[in-house]
């Protein structure tokens, strides 16, 4: 089951039920949770909501590279891209998400990207601009955060101009092609607000 009710997936071909893999890579999966929502904080407090996101994703040995509480089909939710290490091999996988909670339950849109080839490209090239003292930079969700992966200036989206074929680039554009053409089936819509 799915919340979801319409997708534009043109360029995409169905792997499963729930799942699709675009032509130039990343895969795209529908979620449907019933029950309560285990965000750490409500979407009308951004800074917690994003602070515990990103120390969760450290803890689970991940990176938070960027969040917002947008709108799909008039609901708020959690925008969230994450980078982990991949779970075979070298390289990482990036997974950028829209999570539409609701008070009992949720429903998620998630795309996939893995780094595939030589890794660290992206990295390296920012790394030679940038020098050694301008790789890492603190959270800029949860500074205090410890463990996972770290926050790199190589991951900033002003950069995604210059690694267009980047897995990093494909999952957040990805993101943003997909979010106008989301509908919500009316009744997960009516459901009381998280």
């Amino acid at each position: 089951m799915s919340a979801i009710t319409h997708l534009d997936l043109t360029g995409f071909q169905q792997m499963d039920q729930y799942a699709w893999q675009h032509e130039q890579g990343p895969v795209m999966t529908l979620h449907f949770f019933n029950l309560r929502p285990d965000l750490p904080a409500p979407l009308h407090d951004p800074a917690a909501l994003f602070a515990g996101t990103a120390r969760r994703t450290a803890a689970a040995g991940g990176g938070l590279i960027d969040a917002a509480v947008e709108p799909v089909d008039g609901l708020p939710a959690l925008r969230q891209v994450v980078k982990i290490r991949h779970p075979q091999g070298h390289g990482l996988v990036f997974l950028g998400s829209y999570t539409i909670p609701r008070a009992t339950c949720s429903t998620v849109l998630k795309v996939q990207a893995t780094e595939s080839g030589t890794t660290g490209v992206r990295e390296a090239l920012v790394f030679t601009k940038l020098g050694p003292d301008g790789m890492n930079k603190p959270s800029p969700f949860a500074p205090d955060a410890t463990g996972g992966l770290p926050t790199l200036h190589a991951d900033d989206e002003q950069y995604d101009a210059e690694f267009p074929h980047h897995p990093l680039t494909a999952t957040r554009a990805m993101l943003r092609r997909l979010l106008p053409s989301i509908r919500l089936d009316e009744r997960f819509k009516a459901l009381p607000p998280f």
